[in-house]
């Protein structure tokens, strides 16, 4: 396993570590003071500065981009499927202006919560099998942008309203459906604040291979926690062992970067440099 301890070279963050302390641009540039070498933009925060001050902030800077959130949001009705088709496009037209890797899937949950406005469905098996047909849909699309697509299990506290894919199995059972002959267009994105508690996880992962893993994402799980979406905490102040499941993605031949996402009223209540500062230093103490 790679030693984070003397450098932060293999950190990227997550722009939604700090999107409430200022815009994507004040990010960047918060990122080049501190040596951070790598983002994953949130599409809301490159809408709110524009795609091409965007792109041109990234290169300024001199950053890469693990990866780019969020496509998916695949679950609706019949009358928002090509609403949920165009916006997936549009993703991936944004993700190849930027120079991202990789677009993170977030799948959707029930239909009235990934695409409001949609009737009203408890049927997660539709869901799930609108979610196989939508990747499928998305990935003819992203082929010719030669964009891969990186599905996420979220937690399974998530799967009524943003994904009803909620473990490893199920996301690289899609990869196997969908690309069975590993070509590289489809893998997975995986977050430890997600995944960590499966007890299925390690030998998910040897099953994942160095050419599903496409991006990994680091945070911690409070206990308590006070609120599933926003109360993510640093990492090395909660339960996750988060080098355990590093050493598992690295033992499968994954040499990409840590990422940084925390969704946290706490953290967003501090000033940015503050929180870069705790980022660097849990990376190379913690993760």
């Amino acid at each position: 396993m790679r030693d984070f301890s003397k450098d932060h070279r293999w950190l990227s963050l997550n722009t939604a570590t700090v999107r409430k302390q200022g815009d994507l641009v004040a990010i960047i540039e918060a990122c080049a003071r501190h040596g951070i070498r790598a983002i994953d933009p949130w599409r809301d925060q490159v809408a709110s500065v524009g795609l091409e001050r965007a792109a041109r902030a990234v290169r300024d800077a001199g950053l890469e981009l693990t990866g780019y959130c969020r496509g998916g949001m695949f679950t609706s009705d019949a009358a928002h499927r090509i609403e949920a088709r165009d916006d997936n496009r549009r993703a991936v037209d944004e993700a190849k202006a930027l120079g991202a890797p990789c677009i993170v899937l977030v799948v959707g949950g029930l239909p009235q919560y990934s695409r409001p406005g949609s009737a009203v469905s408890k049927d997660i098996i539709e869901a799930r099998n609108q979610v196989h047909d939508g990747i499928a849909e998305m990935m003819e699309y992203a082929r010719g942008a030669n964009m891969r697509l990186a599905i996420e299990p979220l937690h399974p506290a998530y799967a009524g309203d943003r994904a009803c894919v909620n473990t490893t199995k199920q996301a690289l059972d899609l990869c196997d459906a969908l690309d069975p002959k590993r070509s590289g267009a489809l893998g997975v994105a995986l977050d430890v604040y997600h995944i960590w508690w499966d007890p299925e996880l390690l030998s998910q992962i040897a099953r994942a291979g160095k050419d599903r893993l496409m991006a990994f994402h680091v945070c911690d799980w409070l206990v308590p926690t006070r609120d599933i979406l926003n109360d993510r905490g640093m990492m090395g102040d909660g339960v996750i062992d988060i080098k355990s499941v590093r050493a598992a993605v690295e033992a499968q031949g994954f040499a990409g970067y840590s990422e940084i996402e925390i969704f946290s009223e706490e953290w967003w209540s501090k000033p940015m440099d503050e929180v870069l500062r705790t980022c660097i230093e849990r990376h190379r103490s913690v993760v």
